[in-house]
């Protein structure tokens, strides 16, 4: 029984409970977007004082904080004890590129240790988390949104500035994976 628990959840067992969320969130007129609570969370620490973009009302944006919540502990609980094994399957030919690129042990973990542990917080290693920080924040702004926010909320209410978006997301994720990736490592 704890097996089938812990077995990872076929696609379109998920995809149904996504769709049933975004049929709930436009029923109640709410739109879901993780980067949004970067505003709410600035409106919150008093940045209306300095820009006019951030005065809003905070009580009617809570629902969504209270949803980063749960992502977080959600995210903590199924990694942590939901997860029986911590490598992830990766196609041979991507372990192998991979490893040309000085990742040793691609497929080991979710996140690559030669970027996320402390052991290799380098000056290097904190400017390439900085910038692409940087770039994905004022992205997600830019666009008027992040991935998430356009790619499962925008494309379902059938935007158009949504479709877009996704396309330079995708055209990006491209360029920076075959082009600029090769690159800086």
């Amino acid at each position: 029984m704890l097996d089938a628990i812990l077995a990872p959840w076929s696609w379109y067992v998920s995809g149904v409970l996504i769709a049933m969320s975004m049929f709930l969130l436009f029923y109640f007129g709410k739109r879901l977007g993780i980067s949004s609570n970067l505003e709410t969370m600035c409106a919150i620490g008093g940045a209306g004082k300095w820009n006019d973009f951030f005065k809003m009302d905070i009580k009617k944006k809570s629902w969504n904080l209270l949803f980063v919540l749960g992502l977080v502990i959600g995210g903590f609980i199924a990694s942590h004890y939901l997860t029986p094994d911590k490598t992830i399957a990766l196609n041979n030919q991507t372990v192998t590129d991979l490893k040309e690129l000085g990742f040793n042990n691609a497929g080991a973990s979710y996140l690559p240790e030669e970027l996320y542990s402390l052991a290799s917080l380098d000056f290097k290693n904190v400017m390439i988390l900085l910038v692409a920080g940087f770039c994905v924040g004022f992205g997600a702004r830019y666009a008027g949104g992040c991935t998430s926010g356009h790619a499962i909320v925008g494309i379902s209410n059938l935007e158009l500035p949504s479709l877009i978006s996704v396309i330079g997301f995708f055209i990006g994720g491209l360029l920076m994976t075959w082009v600029l990736f090769p690159l800086i490592f």
